[in-house]
């Protein structure tokens, strides 16, 4: 399904072949980081494995795309475009462990989901986030998504702020 891996650093290769184990060490992921950072609990872990179960039943491999980074040859990140219908995507599991952050690499996956979704054939992008995940909410506002609504409740065993937003072109 895609194309052959491209080197981000000298230990950092991102490529975009699934290969088996890859969507369950992607939750995997998930549910580690967002419990050790944000104090979310086991139910986290199951919202994206519901998504995930989705895409893997449906998946479209001429629209759809995961990027799969790898340092040391040790999964260290994803994002993912999915289509939510023909003309809107969802950009989808967008994570990178703390170890490789801060080069840029989050900025230029960004990039990579956003041309791969206009080249598709998609007119606009939804996301959903939380609020308080400030350095996302950058990341998105910078990549000219805007927000569409927001609402304060109670998920993943914390009072969150759940944000939908929306990039048009």
């Amino acid at each position: 399904m895609g194309d052959a891996a491209i080197t981000f650093f000298e230990n950092i290769r991102v490529r975009t072949d699934l290969r088996p184990g890859d969507l369950g060490h992607i939750l995997t992921q998930h549910g580690l980081l967002y419990a050790q950072e944000c104090d979310y609990d086991h139910t986290f872990e199951g919202y994206v494995a519901e998504t995930m179960m989705h895409f893997a039943h449906s998946f479209d491999p001429v629209r759809e795309r995961v990027w799969i980074v790898e340092a040391n040859e040790t999964m260290v990140g994803s994002i993912g475009i999915v289509g939510q219908s023909a003309v809107q995507a969802r950009l989808r599991w967008f994570l990178l462990d703390p170890s490789v952050r801060g080069i840029g690499l989050g900025k230029w996956l960004m990039t990579q989901a956003l041309d791969f979704a206009r080249m598709h054939g998609y007119t606009s992008v939804l996301l959903s986030t939380v609020g308080e995940l400030t350095p996302a909410v950058r990341l998105y506002e910078s990549a000219g998504f805007a927000l569409v609504s927001e609402q304060k409740i109670k998920m993943w065993g914390q009072e969150i702020t759940e944000q939908f937003y929306e990039l048009r072109w």
